[in-house]
């Protein structure tokens, strides 16, 4: 038996069993995999949770309303509130612009045109535009390995639209509006890295917001007004805001300080699946299958081109959750 050992009170302190400490491993594990699948299983739902709004407000209206409800949700965050340079609010400006107000925009305008299933798998090409900015930035060759990477990646990008380009005008303009996005997704990821190393993730996303807010406000509040609710729409849109455009960059930021940047990001991957799975099951939408055989290519060719750059390999950097 273990002897128990005097506190400064004078009360016995017994030190933690071999079975309590397996217990807090396991806890802590557990957490652990929450903070990793939590953001992109979030994410992934988004997808679902716009399709849903689209049917009592408008797509300004769905832009508008996450953007408001997750600066609000942000806003609670003692985190959030932190001051950043003056200087920084440039930067901040074009973030709000380019990570929030314009393609947050362009998915509830795609997704009145193409299936959610669709969208979030296109998303899977994210990192892809990410690295093809960065590279275009620093004006510097890839490595054989990203180059193989970004083109096998493209490549399930193609395999994934194609059967959706063949469905009429309508369906090109959905696949256009997303990659708009995801292109705008590519330069604000370059520009946001900075700026969170040295801030922090939240004090600058939640200013960013602000800046999106006012400029989605104009078409947004119209939109609003117009609303007609009904629970499950009502419903969809608090939860993409207060999850999907706050919460979630929450646990973004929690899992890289426990786990490390390079880890945590890794949960971005799970978007495209699960978009796909909840379209599916939840709103009955068709996927073609070479639709989806090019999500699993597009979600390879971005975990090829990552190890080819060292972030499975090697220390942590710094990386920004979309």
């Amino acid at each position: 038996m273990r002897d128990a050992l005097p506190t400064a009170s004078g009360t016995a302190f017994s030190p933690p069993t071999g079975a309590a400490t397996s217990r807090a491993r396991a806890s802590a594990g557990a957490a652990d995999w929450l903070l990793l699948i939590g953001p992109g299983v979030i994410w992934g739902a988004s997808f679902l949770f716009i399709a849903e709004g689209l049917r009592s407000i408008g797509p300004n209206g769905v832009t508008f309303v996450r953007i408001l409800v997750g600066f609000a949700t942000l806003a609670l965050l003692p985190a959030a509130r932190r001051p950043i340079a003056q200087s920084a609010w440039v930067g901040v400006a074009l973030l709000g612009v380019l990570w929030l107000a314009f393609p947050l925009s362009m998915f509830p305008f795609a997704e009145q045109r193409v299936s959610s299933a669709l969208t979030g798998m296109l998303n899977g090409a994210t990192p892809l535009f990410t690295a093809i900015v960065a590279a275009g930035l620093a004006r510097r060759a890839q490595s054989r390995g990203v180059v193989a990477g970004l083109a096998v990646g493209l490549t399930g990008a193609v395999l994934v639209a194609w059967p959706t380009i063949h469905e009429g005008k309508s369906s090109v303009d959905g696949v256009l509006l997303i990659l708009a996005a995801l292109v705008s997704y590519g330069f604000a990821l370059n520009l946001a890295r900075p700026l969170q190393q040295r801030y922090g993730a939240l004090p600058v996303i939640w200013r960013a917001q602000a800046v999106a807010l006012l400029l989605t406000a104009p078409l947004g509040l119209p939109d609003l007004l117009a609303a007609r609710w009904t629970p499950g729409p009502l419903l969809a849109l608090l939860a993409l805001g207060a999850l999907g455009t706050g919460m979630a960059y929450v646990l973004m930021a929690v899992a890289a300080g426990r786990l490390g940047s390079t880890r945590a990001s890794a949960t971005t991957f799970l978007i495209p699946p699960v978009a796909l799975g909840l379209g599916v099951v939840v709103r009955g939408e068709r996927a073609a299958l070479l639709s989806v055989l090019g999500c699993a290519v597009c979600v390879g060719g971005a975990w090829l081109m990552r190890r080819a750059q060292g972030d499975f390999g090697r220390g942590d950097r710094p990386s920004t959750p979309l």
